[in-house]
């Protein structure tokens, strides 16, 4: 793993009287530690104190009114317990920033040959975002779910997937037992072209969206619905999707183009910021340290 490589090449360099050219090369490791301690830190707070109860679409503060742009959520608004503990997380991401490993995030995405070279290419799973959007709690309509996104850099194309979890449902009979109860949306996959535009920006394109039911008029029958972008008319039905469907509708202005920014990447932790100044923390599902956050 690069944090074990990290850690040889500063000893080696120490040890053999020349110095490491990497900018604190060796409190790389020490800040991802620290990353993954801030979080499960504010974890902790949100459970203590609360957590988002964001819903669908503008009235659920999903998305802003004026952009149909996902909304920047305030951890102070839970408590000013959760506001600091988001805010030193962030404070981290700055430093991690500093000293990112990889000089050209975006080489090779897109190219059929060797894109699985690709930095970025592979299954990446959300750590911590400030987009509205992406974060999910069972204290609303929405329900919890668990959010990934895949790049396939030889095909230049990103997929976000939404993962919804079952609600718990309590049942007493002889012995009192928990279950977990359906959702009516399983999984919600959305497919987006991403194109490299700089060493360090990736510009996307909205594909389409697959949605997986798990019931059809009422009875229990998984059936998948492919949306194609953009489709006004479905958003008024699923109005979680108006981050992909915001394209015209009464609005005539013409919407900026999407992309994001690559702050920090190594083979395990990715921290990208978006066009809507939206920041993202994700790891790669071989990084060991992470999965308990999964």
């Amino acid at each position: 793993m690069i944090s074990v490589i990290i850690l040889l090449i500063a000893a080696l360099g120490t040890s053999n009287g020349f110095s490491v050219p990497s900018p604190s090369a060796s409190n790389v490791v020490q800040l991802k530690i620290d990353l993954l301690q801030r979080i499960q830190k504010l974890r902790t707070l949100k459970e203590r104190d609360g957590d988002f109860s964001i819903d669908f679409g503008v009235k659920g503060g999903e998305i802003d009114k004026k952009s149909r742009a996902p909304q920047k959520v305030d951890f102070y608004t839970i408590s000013e317990d959760v506001g600091k503990a988001a805010d030193e997380v962030i404070a981290i991401t700055s430093e991690l920033q500093k000293c990112s490993p990889t000089d050209h995030p975006t080489q090779f995405l897109g190219d059929k040959e060797k894109g699985n070279e690709c930095s970025l290419n592979g299954e990446w799973k959300l750590l911590f975002t400030t987009a509205a959007d992406a974060n999910f709690s069972k204290n609303s309509k929405r329900g919890s779910a668990s959010v990934k996104n895949v790049v396939d850099a030889c095909k230049g194309q990103i997929t976000n997937v939404i993962d919804f979890h079952g609600e718990s449902v309590t049942e007493k009979d002889e012995a009192t037992t928990s279950t977990k109860k359906e959702p009516l949306v399983k999984q919600l996959n959305v497919v987006i072209g991403a194109k490299a535009t700089s060493k360090s920006r990736v510009g996307l394109q909205f594909k389409y969206a697959k949605v997986v039911f798990t019931r059809f008029f009422g009875l229990k029958h998984q059936w998948i619905l492919y949306i194609p972008v953009p489709a006004p008319f479905i958003t008024r039905l699923f109005v979680f999707f108006s981050r992909i469907f915001r394209f015209g509708r009464k609005e005539k202005k013409v919407p900026p183009k999407a992309y994001f920014d690559v702050l920090y990447l190594d083979d395990e932790l990715r921290i990208q910021k978006t066009g809507e100044d939206n920041l993202f923390v994700q790891a790669k599902p071989t990084w060991q340290d992470a999965v308990p956050f999964f």
